[in-house]
């Protein structure tokens, strides 16, 4: 039987773990979205492989992301347009973009280049969880 199983026999609540996020790194992000202008190049270990960019503010990255939604031709426009501050609002109401004790739980590059593959992919802008980066290092490779 498994542990889950059987502490739901036994009538206990089974504990729910997350990944815990790099502190700080949490920091860094912290000191970045003070300053608006700020950007640091860095490169990120994840789950679906190695990416690197210049870590931005959260409000740097909404307003970018808001002015590229708003290109967008067709019907859809108006709607995406509203799409940066609607998930602003919903996340704050849900859970916040920082979490405990006021420290961020998401990253946000611009300028990203994933190395995923042969032949690097290359973004404008990238929004991750905090906990889904396994390692990271300040700055960009030279040569990959």
């Amino acid at each position: 039987m498994t542990d889950a199983a059987e502490q739901a026999r036994q009538g206990a609540t089974p504990m729910v773990t997350a990944p815990v996020p790099d502190l700080q790194l949490q920091l860094l992000i912290r000191l970045v979205g003070e300053d608006p202008q700020a950007s640091l190049p860095v490169t990120l270990h994840t789950p679906g492989g190695v990416l690197h960019g210049d870590l931005i503010a959260h409000e740097v990255w909404k307003a970018e992301w808001a002015r590229g939604l708003r290109q967008v031709e067709g019907d859809v426009a108006v709607l995406l347009a509203r799409l940066p501050e609607a998930v602003d609002q919903v996340m704050g109401e849900l859970q916040g973009e920082d979490g405990p004790h006021g420290l961020p739980q998401w990253i946000h590059l611009r300028d990203v280049t994933y190395l995923t593959s042969d032949t690097p992919v290359i973004s404008r802008l990238w929004r991750g969880r905090l906990a889904h980066v396994s390692g990271w290092s300040l700055g960009k490779p030279q040569a990959y």
